[in-house]
């Protein structure tokens, strides 16, 4: 059998048998979805019923290199966990990979930040000569400037792009939908990058609306992002830990320390919480907008 009949019965399994509910279904089959994109992406050539723990434990690894939070880690695995739970449930496995598999040690160290000096040294290194490094500097600035996910930054679309009044929209978790402030040198390199390389891109139809896109024409992957900023980071001599989320976490930590409201870089970077929602909800766009423009060293 497939991966895509494994996953198909292990869907009727949870809607049926655990009787869940839609959106957990697919918060399930999207954890596994990681471990069948892994196996495809290694070459690893096989099925559910082959999977063994090593396989497990390198996606684990694969997903803390590329910057992933120890607790969506832990959640990937939980989903994973219940899937090989459900193949030896129906007799399609006899033994259960996961069962002696430990997720990640929550820890609460706090993120790796660049100081302000490391973000100029990163973005010196691009070269700026090359079609890509104007597409880079575009990325990062508007990656630094807005404290993007890197899932919410290689999805941006060109239609999303609202820079005459100086905002982005962003859909992050969940599909929720959020309009965050640009800065100016944002802006600048942004439009530069779409007036001068991205109309030279080949693209195909269905990639037509995204800003950044590869030599290919395609979407950039969340890899091609971290090894992009891993590769400026040790040209630049940083030898601190860094991933596309340092920018966002650097992004938060800077406004912060010019003196920013916490509520307002809360609801820029879009993080929601039950007792806050209705408080960030209610944030003023123009209020938001003047906040990057006094913090944001970039502005």
């Amino acid at each position: 059998m497939s991966w895509k009949l494994h996953t198909k019965g292990f869907k009727d399994y949870l809607k049926i048998e655990r009787g869940m509910s839609a959106h957990s279904v697919e918060a399930y089959l999207h954890d596994v979805s990681k471990l069948e994109q892994y196996a495809l992406m290694a070459d690893w050539k096989v099925l559910p019923t082959e999977i063994e723990a090593i396989h497990i434990q390198q996606l684990m690894a694969y997903l803390a290199e590329m910057g992933i939070a120890g607790r969506s880690i832990s959640r990937i695995i939980s989903g994973v966990k219940a899937f090989f739970k459900y193949l030896v449930f129906e007799n399609i496995r006899t033994t259960d990979p996961a069962e002696l598999i430990e997720p990640p040690i929550m820890s609460q160290k706090l993120p790796e930040v660049l100081s302000i000096v490391e973000i100029d040294k990163i973005l010196a290194e691009i070269d700026m000569s090359k079609p890509d490094g104007m597409r880079n500097r575009a990325m990062l600035e508007v990656l630094y400037s807005c404290g993007l996910r890197v899932s919410e930054l290689i999805n941006l679309k060109i239609s999303y792009l609202y820079l005459e009044i100086g905002f982005i929209k962003v859909f992050g978790k969940g599909s929720k939908e959020r309009f965050v402030p640009i800065g100016r040198s944002a802006i600048k390199h942004l439009e530069f990058y779409l007036k001068h390389t991205r109309p030279d891109l080949p693209t195909k139809a269905d990639y037509a609306d995204m800003v950044f896109i590869s030599r290919l024409g395609k979407t950039l992957s969340r890899q091609m992002v971290f090894m992009n900023i891993q590769d400026l980071a040790l040209k630049a001599n940083i030898h601190k830990t860094i991933s596309p989320h340092t920018f966002r976490h650097s992004f938060a930590t800077h406004l912060l320390e010019g003196g920013a409201d916490l509520r307002a870089i809360q609801q820029m970077l879009g993080h929601e919480s039950i007792s806050t929602t209705e408080l960030y909800t209610h944030m003023d766009s123009e209020y938001l907008r003047q906040t990057i423009i006094d913090y944001h060293p970039r502005s």
